[in-house]
């Protein structure tokens, strides 16, 4: 060609083209066989010689299916790392590995379906919890609303009980079937509160109830003795008076006058009178 620059015919391409392979292949080493045992299979893998053994075992995985972070690759009875060269390792061509399945990746996978577990198990524990905290506030506002029904009808007996002192202390003779029945009534509300399962302020509110209840009782207990007794009570006793009075002194005597002489006309009389 015109400058002096030499041109391959055709036929030279071929010769071109196998140069780029030999410097392809000089680049990346040697092709070489490798020995797989995985389990009871065997398999060859070729690979460069310059290859690493991280690299080997992404071939092992398309082979085998294990994945390359679960394999251990043991050659002559040593575990090899993944960045270390398998010219540095000692393997060439035609060289036997062992590979096995990593059980730190059983166990990390284990240890993965453990953590889902446990939080599966805190979030049932979560909603059991908060399904116990809305049944205990039923159950409270239930025994709040048990004892307010409660006071409502104590509050209405407390009137009644009221109402017999009054008469009592009036000196009104009550019938003995009012005290009875009253506290009929009262013991009803007791059992009723007995019934009632409460817990924290409920509770104290139903414990509160029940003494009120059982006042009530005392304060009836002893108003059906003032009735059934009107002279129990020695500064309200009727006073029977023995001073016999006279007229003509003016003066009140301790003594009574002495008899006359009645007629069968005479009436008697618990005094005695003088006349002049």
């Amino acid at each position: 060609m015109p400058g002096g620059m030499l041109v391959r015919g055709d036929g030279d391409d071929s010769n071109l083209h196998h140069n780029h392979e030999a410097a392809a292949t000089s680049s990346a080493g040697p092709m070489i066989k490798i020995d797989v045992a995985y389990g009871s299979a065997q398999h060859k893998l070729f690979v460069p010689s310059h290859s690493t053994v991280g690299e080997l075992k992404k071939q092992i995985a398309e082979e085998t299916g294990l994945e390359p972070d679960k394999q251990r690759v043991l050659f002559r009875g040593k575990e090899k790392e993944d960045d270390v060269h398998l010219s540095s390792a000692g393997m060439k061509d035609k060289s036997k590995i062992l590979v096995l399945e990593n059980p730190t990746g059983k166990v990390k996978k284990v240890e993965e379906m453990a953590n889902v577990e446990e939080k599966v198990e805190e979030s049932i524990a979560r909603k059991e919890s908060k399904v116990e905290e809305i049944k205990e506030t039923e159950e409270m506002s239930k025994a709040f609303a048990a004892v307010g029904r409660v006071r409502k009808e104590v509050d209405k007996l407390s009137e009644r009980v009221a109402a017999i002192e009054v008469a009592v202390n009036s000196g009104t003779k009550i019938a003995a079937e009012e005290f009875d029945v009253s506290a009929e009534l009262l013991m009803r509300e007791l059992l009723k509160l007995d019934g009632i399962e409460a817990e924290g302020e409920a509770k104290l509110q139903r414990k509160a109830e029940v003494r009120r209840v059982q006042g009530f009782h005392e304060t009836l207990d002893k108003l059906k003795t003032r009735n059934s007794n009107p002279f129990h009570d020695s500064n309200k006793a009727a006073s029977v008076t023995t001073k016999w009075e006279t007229f003509d002194s003016g003066m009140g005597s301790s003594t009574a006058p002495p008899p006359q002489p009645m007629s069968s006309s005479t009436k008697v009389t618990e005094e005695w009178e003088k006349f002049d």
